[in-house]
């Protein structure tokens, strides 16, 4: 009997949410988890219909702001399993993926799921990494990626562990921590470093809260640690201060800023006062040096809060990021590795505030890079 594959509505609900108890034990969507991927967007939500009876569904989440979607959940009602169904849900979804702009799908599937295992292998899915515990059982999750535009390309990309921000804060500072373990595998990242790294380089002050850190101040932590480094800011101005509101706090902002700067000029540090480009971070990239990148997150969460990521790889059509902080939008530490970020869409996102401010900071191994990080701060 034919299958129609078609976008899910309200009135299959009932059947959606009995599919799902038929088919999962644990990690089940609710009621309300369907409705809400139903009627939200950044996503495709696919049903197979025989009969009038939905026999499956797929479900992918586009990640705002990249082109990075991912197979959240798929279901084939048991009786409807090994007749071909979930291959036609596979495919309408990744053509729903590739009409969104996304260039990569990415899924999760259970170690011992052999059978999906095997269709998503034959798909074209290529396995690049294990995720431990993930499931309410405690079992593992595999991960796999298939690229769902191909290009003539090939991903060029380097090795960088990714370290998750501990505080709501810290996104430069775990930013610096990859770039400099990437660089040397003797640099040792821990909290305690995380946090002397953000008292070494913040602004002190943001719109609220704790201040993020100023480029030239994760420079000058950097370069403490031996690491060699060079700053792209295209403003001579103080940086951040439009988001301070209260006047004597602009004064505190206006004083770190130019500590920075006279520091940063005694240590030599080469500061281009001009915007960075595309051709710039991959030219860095091949000489051997990991970009640290000032993005906003506007496109992602709609909060136009600045946010630091290191650039981890590139190719002619996309420029690849690590995101310390896996809860802009994303569902899995591992979706926040090698984001790609479309060359169109990366001017966009890697300006900030109503001024523009664009921002970089390059690293480089330096001659002398040593083991533990020299704690040495401004005081």
């Amino acid at each position: 009997m034919s299958i129609l594959i078609r976008p899910a509505l309200l009135a299959d609900l009932d059947q959606l949410v009995a599919l799902e108890k038929t088919c999962f034990d644990t990690d089940q969507l609710s009621r309300r988890s369907f409705k809400h991927w139903i009627n939200t967007e950044h996503r495709a939500l696919l049903v197979a219909e025989q009969e009038k009876v939905i026999c499956g569904y797929v479900l992918i989440i586009y990640h705002p702001g990249t082109r990075l979607a991912r197979v959240y959940s798929l279901a084939v009602a048991p009786s409807q399993r090994g007749t071909g169904i979930a291959k036609l849900l596979m495919s309408a979804g990744e053509q729903a993926a590739n009409e969104a702009g996304r260039l990569y799908l990415r899924l999760e599937v259970s170690v011992d799921n052999t059978a999906a295992i095997k269709l998503y292998e034959a798909l074209g899915y290529q396995k690049f990494g294990i995720y431990r515990d993930y499931y309410e059982d405690h079992k593992d999750a595999l991960r796999y990626q298939k690229r769902i535009r191909r290009y003539r390309d090939s991903l060029q990309h380097r090795s960088v562990h990714w370290i998750r921000q501990t505080t709501p804060f810290t996104c430069g500072p775990a930013s610096l921590m990859m770039a400099m373990h990437g660089l040397n595998r003797g640099y040792q990242p821990s909290q305690e470093e995380e946090i002397n790294l953000w008292r070494e380089a913040t602004t002190i002050f943001m719109t609220s809260g704790h201040g993020g850190c100023h480029p030239i101040g994760l420079a000058l932590a950097a370069k403490r640690r031996q690491f060699t480094v060079e700053v792209w800011v295209n403003q001579t101005g103080t940086l951040f201060i439009d988001g301070v509101r209260n006047e004597e706090k602009k004064q505190v902002v206006e004083l770190v800023d130019n500590c920075f700067k006279r520091e940063a000029q005694e240590q030599a540090i080469k500061i281009h006062y001009a915007n960075i480009s595309q051709n710039d971070l991959i030219s860095a990239f091949k000489s051997g040096a990991i970009p640290l990148i000032l993005i906003s997150t506007f496109r992602m969460d709609r909060k136009k809060a600045p946010h630091w990521v290191v650039m981890s790889g590139f190719d002619d059509d996309c420029l690849y990021m690590h995101d310390p902080d896996p809860e802009e939008g994303r569902q899995s530490e591992l979706d926040c590795q090698f984001i790609p970020i479309a060359c169109e869409d990366f001017d966009r996102m890697s300006s900030f505030g109503k001024n523009r401010l664009r921002t970089a900071v390059i690293i480089w191994p330096g001659p002398d890079a040593i083991r533990q990080p020299n704690r040495g701060t401004r005081e």
